[in-house]
């Protein structure tokens, strides 16, 4: 086998090996006042975004309020997590909105806002992050949270610079932090999937598949192999015989 073709299957199976993430949204307008939707979270650690098994987490986000600039809505936020993993706090959730916010506030078991603000595992900025310590950045901090089987629960009011007559929310995360069972590990991000809705009509579920963090590297590393492969290919040569 040539070695074009040992980097062409390398990269079929790193691309069958890593699964994506999916990136699920949720819509509201002043209609859906009441509208719940319920979303589980998965792991990943600081180390490359390999996944984690039994670090996992829940939200849940209701509606309960339309007025003017504002949009409000009940949290309730579970850490579900289980063998292997034997301790962690949830420090805190995120997502990204459409239109961007101008401002939030929050009660209860986050109390604490950040807007735009650098995610950590290779997320990037998100628009904004409910935490449960006054740290100055979604990372994390202090000591609060939820540890193992708690439910927290509280609410969040986004402000928008003009009326908005439909909101997206996306891109869901959790911060995991103080992680014990797990070798290496104290400290994860986590992403969610729409598990469930009320009626409402306006949530999609499935998704758009997104890599995974390190996925595009990981691709990125094989098209390069590819194109060395081919230029290192052997150029045929002609041998004329003697008169």
């Amino acid at each position: 086998m040539n070695t074009y073709a040992q980097f062409a299957i390398a990269v079929a199976a790193s691309l069958t090996v890593a699964s994506p993430a999916l990136a699920d949204s949720m819509l509201f307008n002043s209609s859906d006042i009441g509208k719940a939707v319920t979303l589980d979270y998965n792991g990943y650690d600081s180390n490359g975004g390999a996944s984690i098994g039994g670090l996992t987490g829940s939200t849940t986000f209701t509606l309960t309020g339309v007025s003017g600039n504002d949009y409000t809505f009940d949290y309730s936020v579970s850490n579900t997590s289980s063998a292997p993993v034997t301790g962690s706090r949830i420090s805190g959730f995120a997502f990204n909105t459409d239109p961007t916010i101008t401002g939030a506030s929050s009660t209860g078991a986050y109390g604490f806002t950040q807007l735009n603000s650098n995610y950590p595992n290779g997320i990037g900025t998100v628009d904004v992050c409910f935490k449960d310590a006054n740290t100055g950045a979604c990372s994390g901090g202090g000591s609060g949270g939820l540890t193992l089987g708690q439910t927290g629960t509280g609410s969040f009011v986004l402000s928008f610079a003009s009326p908005v007559s439909a909101l997206t929310l996306s891109d869901f995360y959790v911060r995991y932090q103080s992680i014990t069972g797990i070798p290496g590990v104290s400290s994860a991000t986590g992403a969610g999937t729409i598990s469930s809705s009320t009626s409402g009509g306006s949530t999609s579920t499935g998704g758009t598949p997104v890599p995974e963090p390190g996925m595009l590297g990981l691709f990125g590393a094989g098209i390069v192999g590819l194109a060395l492969a081919r230029r290192r290919r052997p150029v045929a040569r002609v041998t004329l015989a003697a008169a």
